[in-house]
Order: C-alpha cells, then sequence, then structure tokens
C-alpha cells in the first residue's frame, strides 16, 4: 500500500492511496496518516481510492473510523475515484451513508462547507 499527501489549495488535503486496502499491516498506515492529518490540523480530507484495486471489510472499517475522527475534530472526509470492484464494497457496504462518494477529486472537493 503506498499512500501520498497532497494538498488543493488553500486548505483540502489529498490522501492518494495505491494498493489493496486490506487486513493486515498495511492497512494500518491509513489509519496513522489518518490520524496524523488531524493533529496537524486537516479538516477538509478527500480519499482518492482511484489506484485502488482491492478492499474489505477492515478496509471499510479503516475508512468509517478516519471519518469519525476527522468529524470529531471538526472536519469532513470525502471519497473520490472508486472504480470497479471497490466502487461494488462501497455500494453494497451502503458507505456513502457515512462518507461522500464522489467521482473525481474535483466533484469531491467542491461540496466542502467554505
Amino acid at each position: 500500500l503506498e499512500i501520498k499527501t497532497s494538498r488543493i489549495e488553500p486548505d483540502i488535503t489529498v490522501v492518494e492511496i495505491n494498493g489493496r486496502i486490506t487486513i493486515g499491516r498495511d492497512c494500518k498506515q491509513l489509519e496513522w496518516t489518518t490520524e496524523s492529518l488531524v493533529r496537524d490540523q486537516a479538516r477538509k480530507i478527500i480519499l482518492d481510492l482511484s489506484r485502488v484495486t482491492q478492499i474489505d471489510s477492515t478496509g471499510i472499517g479503516i475508512i468509517v473510523m478516519s471519518a469519525a475522527q476527522v468529524k470529531n475534530s471538526g472536519g469532513e472526509l470525502r471519497i473520490a475515484g472508486a472504480n470497479g470492484h471497490v466502487e461494488k464494497v462501497l455500494r453494497m457496504t451502503s458507505l456513502e451513508k457515512v462518507v461522500p462518494v464522489h467521482a473525481t477529486i474535483m466533484a469531491a472537493s467542491t461540496t466542502f462547507q467554505h
């Protein structure tokens, strides 16, 4: 699992995830990244799942937990770019009821409160 962060100015953080968000040690990296961003006062975070090839219940759980962390700190989390298997799993688990899901990073970025 590879995780990179970038910014959309002035205040949106994009977390680019590449690989599989599945049970195992790699999954913890996503949790730690979110914790670190919240500590650093990031309040608008987009998880870019366009390069995620697989996700399981552990991955869904980590996204839900991350969303709660961000929300508890006064922020908002969005998901962008999920496709194929990943998009199907997100739909099956009704994740969009917890975290808004968008087709693109730009679409997700326009939904934050100013």
